[in-house]
């Protein structure tokens, strides 16, 4: 049977990755596609590095556009980041009748209305389950395997820079600024980590899981995104004192009121299996109302891992690139016309259980002050722990535990708290969520 034709668009880690599973494991593969597949050209900027990865058995070009308009190739494969030439790579390759599969969160978060569109229209297929989650099938679980559920929650950890700084924080107690310099040191971290440690790469991957989870179009500007920068070695601590764990998570929730799409530090119980997730591996929960919580595990970045999904997709695609396009997986697991354009509920809408910590005098009246602003709001406290002052010192640490609440509750008593005469600087406040039902 006639070889599929793969042109490969980067040949960076993931891309060299890519190129050295689908050789090593060419015969297995065509078992499980029903054909050969091979990569017959290569684009990369890099020349060089393009022709002694590919040892000289691929055609090899700097001019990417030449790849995705070839009518010999069959499915484009983009590995090159980013969403500007990224996106008219890709729209470019639809056009000419390519199957696309990427690895671009951004690009499938910011931009994959248009693009499935576009697939759809021209009766291509766009593979994307190396966009979230590195090697774990996660995009196909909730797509396919856990089709008869109706999907209540996903939370995950998604990004692997932040849970190895997370993680190195707790077990060394060392300051944020101090493990992300390790980090880099170690290449875990990129020279510039905004992306990361600010949660950004997480919400676009959260975005994706968000769409598939519950048929909604991808809304990416409407995400809460708060990253892990001014998180303080402190709070780690004391929040491990009360049997929690700290965790960058991904969290969306179908409610009667709309979805929570929301990235930021929360507090886990450490008995959960995926608060015990460490380094930078990645775990994602989704929760479905027939089959219940469910964890995915596995490695969420690196040169294999990522092609090992990226593999699969071209693999899916071989299988399926001859069936009517109706018969399909839809691209975000739910008939194009049947997508609903529920309401993201604001991050003020969102109700969370909380950790505060709060430096205050220590002097009688201030805790009665602190829980009669808390009840005025209608926040029940769960647990309030007093530390001792530092000798010497006339100030000492509030730690407070609340049931679930509103946040628009919360921001205005932690508004009235500050305000006290006793309570000095801001209050820290932590969201968290008990992953059990």
């Amino acid at each position: 049977m006639k070889p599929i034709n793969v042109g490969l668009l980067g040949i960076g880690t993931v891309g060299g990755g890519t190129y050295t599973v689908l050789t090593r494991n060419q015969e297995e593969i065509a078992r499980r596609a029903g054909r050969p597949i091979q990569i017959t050209r290569v684009a990369d900027r890099n020349l060089e590095l393009a022709r002694e990865v590919t040892g000289g058995k691929a055609d090899v070009t700097d001019d990417a556009f030449a790849i995705v308009t070839d009518p010999a190739i069959d499915i484009v494969v983009e590995l090159i980041g980013g969403y500007t030439v990224a996106k008219d790579l890709v729209l470019k390759a639809i056009e000419n009748g390519k199957h696309v599969v990427t690895a671009n969160k951004a690009l499938i978060a910011l931009h994959g209305n248009e693009i499935f569109a576009a697939a759809q229209k021209k009766g291509v297929i766009v593979a994307f389950e190396a966009a979230v989650a590195g090697g774990i099938p996660i995009i196909k679980a909730v797509r396919e395997g856990l089709a008869a559920n109706r999907i209540e929650w996903i939370a995950g950890i998604i990004n692997g820079t932040t849970n190895f700084i997370l993680s190195e924080m707790r077990e060394k107690g060392l300051a944020f600024a101090d493990v992300l310099k390790e980090a880099q040191r170690l290449g875990y971290a990129e020279a510039d980590p905004t992306f990361d440690v600010e949660g950004v790469d997480a919400a676009h991957k959260l975005m994706i899981l968000a769409a598939i989870g519950f048929g909604i179009p991808m809304q990416f500007d409407k995400a809460y995104v708060e990253g892990i920068s001014k998180l303080a070695a402190v709070d780690i601590r004391y929040a491990e004192e009360l049997g929690y764990r700290v965790k960058l998570l991904g969290i969306t929730k179908r409610t009667d009121k709309g979805v929570e799409l929301r990235v930021h530090p929360t507090l886990i119980p450490e008995k959960r299996l995926i608060a015990n997730v460490n380094g930078a591996m990645n775990a994602v929960l989704v929760k479905g109302d027939a089959v219940g919580p469910t964890l995915y595990y596995g490695a969420g970045a690196g040169a294999e891992p990522t092609a090992s999904a990226v593999v699969a997709d071209i693999v899916d695609v071989t299988r399926t690139h001859t069936v009517d396009a109706h018969q399909r997986v839809p691209h975000l697991a739910f008939q194009p016309d049947q997508l609903v354009d529920l309401p993201i509920l604001p991050i003020g809408e969102v109700s969370s259980a909380y950790y505060l910590r709060l430096r205050v005098v220590d002097k009688p009246g201030v805790l009665a002050d602190i829980t009669r602003i808390l009840g005025d709001r209608q926040i029940s406290i769960d647990a309030m722990i007093q530390k001792e002052p530092q000798e010497g010192e006339d100030q000492a640490d509030i730690i407070i535990l609340t049931h679930v609440t509103v946040e628009k509750n919360m921001d205005a008593a932690i508004t009235e708290i500050e305000a006290l005469d006793a309570v000095t600087g801001k209050v820290t406040r932590l969201r968290m969520e008990e992953l059990s039902r």
